[in-house]
């Protein structure tokens, strides 16, 4: 085990390992003979309890203990004390195969079912606890059973708190200790009976906790708890909108296409818009349930709004609605006026129960261009290439960034609702002791708390993340433990990346360096597409979306992405480069099912399909492979990939999407078969791997 040799058993033991084995063979033959046959007498409940001695995982034996004590309790009627026998021996039974081991599932499930028949006295059951616990003071299982003795014996969550501040100051390392800690704080907070804030809870933990660091600056109990604490303080209490798409305010010009006779189209920023399914995307600091049309009212439209949660959960951060704005075509000479309101009816909550902060409304026109001559003469088609000459730095205007990267503008009786004094005063004073912690000593794991606690005063000074202050700090401590730390350097990296994603679009100046024109052939003077370029910035991880709700160009080339988790935000999304980066499967492009805009897609050199079983497809949290049937058209899919391993995956994310432009080539599963099968399965397709379909 762990590298070690085996040592070869020594004969007496290996005699004595032999007929212990013998005997419970024996054991568990009787017991399972006396369970087919329903047999509960006495020497059978005696065999019963030696087996359990010997090996008390076994639950079917524990669960034919249940048996016998209804059997038994119903025997005995209405006499109490021949009933309390029965339990009392049940209890003597668990006692005996704890001492065997005292981690045992089954026996600590046993003993609380006893309990709760409640013959026994919880009170003496206690006194038993608190000796067991003398034994082995971290063990969770007793502190889960202590948990359950409280509820029953109604102790107040003050005893208890004192009962484990006893415990940690016995060992500071008990984090089993730490832990019951912090559920008992989190039970308080919820009920609320003495009107208690958090920052009455609260505050007494920080000096309680730090006690046990800087004590002890190498266990790592107290630094858990710690950022326990941290979380808990950085808790928003009522949800806020901090973006949306379209933003307050904004104007948005569209222009028409003629086509031939066909219906037209529409071009927003040089890209093509459905206005059968135009977009309204809300993004909330937290995760929120209870948007529907009664709680945020679109004037003049009837709406669904829908979560766009990767676990399909019912509460999200981000909820899009989709207009039919096509339906208001006869009035569609002047601007169309959308409006919206949220909060004016109580509904939307978060997942602790807190309902929405101050209404707000959100408004933005829509307008049509007069038709242009270089639009009616049409164009044909023309592939999108990434190339770095295709793209131009020329000045972007102030409405094209205003409208493309959405902020709610800051209002200061929002941030007085949600961010209180208590806050940001707990926050510096944790990080100026951590610095002088640091001082000391340099600490990997303090290194990294400090950089939460920076990250953590940013967001509570600035919760629209129009700022950051302390950006340069954070890298500069994360990067040491990059290097000092190399196990966990993923860890670190995936920080650095959204630390970098704050910085460049924590200001316009920052956001423009890259922000980019897009200017293909068929692309006038007039209508050219931004592009937001974060290629070449060894990304691990992405965020901030709610800061890119109006991207419609985007290029992640060349980076480190293993996920894409969070990019169903941005709808408008039309191109999108993904290559060159570590996506190992396809269930890792789940988030691109719900970009409806997607025409453009490149995934070409990443690592997809080069393992038959890709274990990192289970790190994110994707209901790709679980949520649907796959119906395999013998048409579509190739005969030799009717087997789930193959193509089922790419299956399950190709169908649903209309892209006119894919490239898959430098990937593991890129062959001849797999081109045929995308083009059946994508119509809509014009180009593969840098080739024009006929």
């Amino acid at each position: 085990m762990h590298g070690r040799p085996r040592k070869p058993e020594k004969p007496e033991n290996a005699a004595a390992s032999a007929a212990k084995a013998e005997k419970l063979r024996l054991l568990q033959s009787q017991f399972l003979s006396n369970h087919h046959n329903r047999i509960y007498t006495k020497e059978a409940l005696e065999a019963n309890a030696k087996l359990l001695e010997i090996n008390p995982e076994y639950y079917t034996a524990w669960n034919y203990r249940k048996l016998a004590v209804q059997h038994y309790v119903a025997e005995a009627g209405s006499d109490p004390q021949a009933i309390k026998s029965v339990y009392d021996e049940e209890l003597r039974v668990v006692e005996a195969a704890l001492r065997q081991n005292f981690k045992s599932y089954g026996a600590w499930h046993h003993r609380k079912w006893v309990l709760s028949m409640g013959h026994s006295s919880l009170d003496q059951e206690l006194r038993l606890l608190d000796k067991l616990q003398q034994l082995d003071s971290r063990n969770f299982h007793a502190w889960n059973y202590r948990r359950f003795l409280a509820e029953l014996l109604n102790r107040s969550v003050e005893d208890e708190l004192m009962h484990t501040e006893d415990m940690i100051g016995i060992n500071f390392s008990n984090y089993s200790a730490w832990h019951n800690r912090s559920m008992l704080l989190c039970k308080q907070l919820k009920e609320n009976d003495t009107g208690l804030t958090s920052k009455d809870v609260l505050s007494n933990e920080y000096e309680l906790v730090q006690n046990a660091i800087f004590t002890d600056p190498d266990d790592q109990s107290g630094w858990f708890y710690h950022l326990w604490l941290i979380d808990q303080t950085m808790k928003a209490k009522p949800p806020i909108l901090t973006s949306s798409w379209p933003s307050n305010g904004s104007e948005l010009i569209i222009s028409r296409k003629q086509c031939q006779g066909k219906c037209p189209l529409y071009e927003y920023r040089g890209l093509n818009i459905d206005l059968k399914e135009f977009p309204v995307v809300l993004y909330f600091n937290q995760a929120v349930s209870g948007v529907r049309s009664s709680t945020v009212t679109v004037k003049s439209f009837n709406v669904t709004w829908k979560p766009l949660s990767p676990s399909n959960s019912l509460a999200s951060e981000i909820w899009v609605a989709y207009l039919n704005l096509a339906g208001e075509e006869c009035h569609f000479e002047g601007p169309i006026t959308v409006e919206f309101c949220i909060g004016q009816s109580q509904g939307i909550l978060s997942s602790s129960g807190s309902p929405y902060g101050k209404p707000l409304r959100v408004a933005f026109t829509v307008t049509k261009e007069p038709i242009r001559v270089q639009d009616v003469e049409g164009h044909n088609p023309e592939m999108v290439s990434w190339e770095d000459p295709n793209f131009c730095a020329d000045e972007v205007d102030s409405g094209v960034l205003n409208s493309d990267v959405s902020f709610i503008k800051e209002r200061k009786e929002n941030k007085e609702s949600t961010i209180s004094e208590w806050q940001k005063d707990t926050i510096s004073k944790e990080i100026a002791g951590f610095r002088d912690l640091l001082s000391i000593k340099d600490y990997k794991i303090g290194k990294l708390t400090l950089a939460r606690l920076l990250m953590a005063d940013d967001a509570l000074s600035f919760p629209y993340g129009n700022r950051s202050v302390h950006s340069a700090e954070v890298l500069e401590l994360l990067k040491d433990l990059t290097k000092s730390d190399p196990t966990h350097s993923r860890y670190y990296e995936e920080h650095i990346s959204l630390v970098l994603l704050q910085q460049l679009t924590s200001s316009e100046e920052m956001l423009r360096r890259h922000l980019f024109y897009f200017k293909g052939a068929n692309t006038s003077s007039f209508h050219k597409p931004l592009c937001l370029r974060l290629n070449n910035l060894s990304l691990s991880r992405l965020g901030l979306f709610n800061k890119l709700l109006g991207v419609q160009m985007l290029d992640l080339s060349n980076n480190e992405l293993q996920s894409i988790e969070g990019l169903e935000a941005m709808q408008l999304l039309s191109c999108l480069n993904l290559s060159k980066n570590k996506l190992g499967s396809f269930t890792a492009l789940e988030p691109l099912r719900h970009l409806k805009s997607l025409k453009v897609l490149n995934i070409s050199d990443n690592e997809i399909g080069s393992h038959s079983i890709d274990t990192r497809r289970y790190l994110f949290s994707s209901p790709l492979s679980h949520n649907e049937a796959v119906v395999w058209d013998p048409d579509v899919v190739p005969s030799d990939a009717a087997s789930p391993t193959n193509y089922w995956e790419a299956f399950m994310l190709f169908k649903s999407l209309k892209l006119t432009q894919l490239d898959t080539i430098g990937n593991a599963v890129d062959d001849g078969r797999f081109r045929s099968f995308l083009v059946k399965i994508m119509p809509s397709l014009l180009f593969l791997d840098g080739q024009k379909l006929v």
